[in-house]
């Protein structure tokens, strides 16, 4: 049960980390320029820098991230910037993402949004209240690693608190993954295997559908969780990518608590969209793995169109499809998937692959 909010918690001290006071210590805000709003931000982060943002000694818990940048409406910033938080002194971030990406824009597009852990109050900021409990200390920083975003207005401001009990605490992580050219029965990995126990909070995704493959629905495939030694099939596995997000028959533009789609363009077949796991949770006492199968539906004339733009596809029962079939389910291939995991570990370092390159990540999003 949380503490009442007429209820204080003795030994409990408040920060505020941002470019005023990044140290976030107490008697050091608001110094420059005799205290007249001197630096609101960062004003210069050069390509291949790094800034921190906030670090801190002690054990407590960051209770929100608030950021506005210049560039906000540039998907070469929203994927080129990186945000990245360590735990516990290690040198391997349990963070490491792309600024939009992680606030739930994978389409690198913004739009106003809230659900119970993000918010975009006008499609011109970002806030995350997931809390982020750290034992020993924490450190956040911004990298620039796009090519040409030389000087950009950063804003932020990171809350935490010090002196909170987090003994038994896990540590929060988020993993970033791309596939630009999906394969037939090839499975997209939301989250590769991770040794340990914690919890799966949930994940954001973002979907260029094949161009060849017509009107043809790409989100038929099923959400499968691995837990704690599950091999060949899953422990968990749910009825439909739309289905997962809470909706149904196709999926537009909503946004709910722990489920929305904050980007839906039917005709250029792209869209972002989030599922959290808050009051159905998803616990695992050893390991997980979770994906998502390539799986689509088509109807005739869509079959037509693709065997024409020379698809050779099949059926999910393995049998080729041709143009006298009616509407049907197919293995799907071509599409380009994106997706950030986030979750609970009991350890604050993953064995989890790097974050792919800049190039790898804004490929087809780049204003030309």
């Amino acid at each position: 049960m949380s503490t009442p909010i007429y209820q204080m918690q003795k030994g409990i001290v408040t920060c505020w980390a941002n470019a005023e006071n990044p140290t976030g210590k107490k008697g050091e805000a608001a110094k420059a320029l005799q205290g007249r709003k001197g630096a609101p931000c960062l004003r210069h982060v050069k390509p291949g820098e790094t800034r921190v943002l906030a670090q801190a000694e002690g054990h407590g818990v960051i209770r929100r991230i608030w950021i506005t940048l210049e560039k906000k409406d540039d998907p070469k910033a929203l994927k080129g910037f990186i945000l990245s938080c360590y735990w516990d002194g290690a040198e391997k971030p349990a963070v490491s993402v792309p600024l939009g990406d992680f606030f739930c824009f994978n389409s690198g597009k913004l739009s106003a949004m809230e659900n119970e852990y993000f918010s975009n109050p006008e499609g011109r900021s970002f806030n995350c209240y997931i809390p982020m409990p750290f034992k020993t200390g924490m450190k956040i920083t911004l990298t620039n690693e796009t090519e040409s975003i030389e000087e950009v207005q950063f804003f932020y401001q990171i809350d935490y608190t010090l002196g909170d009990d987090v003994s038994d605490a896990l540590y929060f992580h988020a993993f970033y993954n791309r596939e630009p050219d999906t394969k037939a029965r090839q499975d997209y990995v939301i989250l590769p295997k991770i040794s340990g126990y914690g919890r799966y909070l949930g994940a954001s995704f973002g979907v260029i559908a094949n161009p060849l493959m017509a009107n043809s629905w790409w989100g038929e495939g099923e959400v499968k969780c691995y837990i704690d030694g599950d091999t060949d099939f899953p422990s968990l596995a749910g009825t439909g990518t739309e289905d997962y997000i809470g909706t149904g028959w196709g999926q537009g533009r909503f946004c709910n608590r722990y489920q929305g789609c904050v980007y839906a363009d039917d005709t250029a077949k792209r869209f972002s969209f989030y599922r959290f796991h808050g009051p159905d949770p998803v616990y695992f006492s050893s390991d997980i793995r979770i994906t998502v199968q390539q799986i689509g539906y088509t109807g005739k004339k869509d079959i037509q169109t693709m065997l024409e733009n020379g698809l050779n596809v099949i059926r999910t029962d393995g049998v080729p499809v041709n143009r006298e079939m009616e509407d049907t389910i197919f293995e799907r291939f071509g599409d380009d998937w994106c997706s950030i995991a986030y979750f609970y570990l009991n350890q604050p370092v993953t064995n989890l692959p790097s974050l792919p390159s800049y190039r790898d990540r804004i490929a087809k999003y780049e204003i030309k």
